[in-house]
């Protein structure tokens, strides 16, 4: 999470994570942290770009909002970039987007329905891009909300990257698996996550695709520590946002979410995220999340201790899962 992680120190510990066994890396794009205290929000791709110098596993955003701080246009060159810089790694997850990111270009915020509509068509026009590399022919595209004039990628990697949507709803969910390539869910409650999957699952049928074909990826929020008082410390200090059941893709301002933070109690980050110090504790909670049809599982450790947690989950929880 590039919230707590200034760019530099992002790259390094991917290297690290590889090291003790861990085989891919979701980076955040914000624009702000989420509270002050997180104190960070390097641009993304840059870290990107630099994160694939280094390792040699899957990497990606999780998740860019293409549809008001940047065009799909833009998206769509960022990704085939970096896939052409690095082939058959990277993937593109894409959200609708919370305004503590997307405001700050001053135009109209929209609500949350039309936020998923213009994700969907702004997938249609990433697709026509990623095309246009492929084929070597210009494309254009008039729809609800972008335009396209006479446009192509004129760098491409040999096969576009696959799209992954992420939501916690499973009425986009299954409008991802009609769309995408991919599922894309944040830590929530066990049958949350297993409805997710069950949804998208019945959208990629209803397209005519195979869900075993499909990747579904779960991005999970946990807080490891040598004792429990200090990850519980680091997680309240650090995620207070993971507690925060309700929707907040219409806050504007980390010192919004700062105030919000305060109204926070241990017990709300119980269903939300794995609190411990005990690595079988975090390990079982991984494993239920592959037992549920997620392939990927992508691990954010709230706290300072980065170092500490990637030796630690290499040596003792890792080697424990299984597919």
């Amino acid at each position: 999470m590039l919230e707590h992680l200034p760019p530099a120190e992002a790259v390094e510990l991917a290297a690290v994570a590889e090291q003790h066994g861990f085989s891919g890396t979701m980076a955040s794009d914000r624009f702000q942290p989420w509270v002050p205290a997180q104190g960070e929000a390097p641009f993304v791709w840059n870290v990107l770009a630099a994160i694939g110098q280094r390792t040699t596993s899957d990497l990606g955003p999780g998740s860019i909002a293409p549809t008001v701080r940047m065009h799909p246009a833009v998206v769509a060159q960022a990704s085939a970039t970096l896939a052409a810089m690095h082939p058959h790694r990277h993937w593109l997850g894409l959200g609708a987007g919370e305004a503590l990111d997307d405001h700050v270009t001053g135009q109209y915020w929209p609500e949350a329905p039309q936020r998923i509509n213009r994700l969907f068509e702004a997938i249609e026009v990433i697709r026509k891009l990623f095309a246009s590399g492929l084929s070597g022919r210009d494309v254009k595209h008039d729809g609800e909300f972008f335009r396209l004039e006479t446009a192509r990628l004129w760098t491409m990697p040999e096969t576009a990257p696959p799209i992954l949507v992420a939501t916690a709803g499973p009425v986009t969910a299954k409008r991802a698996g009609r769309s995408a390539d991919g599922l894309i869910a944040i830590g929530a409650p066990h049958e949350q996550l297993a409805r997710l999957v069950q949804r998208f699952d019945e959208g990629a049928r209803e397209a005519g695709k195979d869900p075993a074909s499909t990747s579904k990826v779960l991005q999970l929020h946990l807080a490891w520590a040598p004792s429990r008082d200090q990850a519980l410390a680091n997680a309240l200090r650090l995620w207070p946002n993971g507690a925060m059941s309700f929707p907040k893709g219409d806050i504007r301002s980390p010192f919004e979410f700062a105030q919000i933070a305060r109204l926070v109690r241990p017990e709300d980050l119980a269903e939300r995220m794995t609190v411990s110090d005990d690595p079988d504790v975090h390990r079982a909670a991984i494993q239920r999340a592959l037992d549920l049809g997620f392939d990927r599982v992508y691990l954010h450790n709230a706290g300072p201790n980065q170092r500490e947690f990637l030796e630690v989950f290499g040596r003792e929880v890792l080697p424990g899962l299984r597919r």
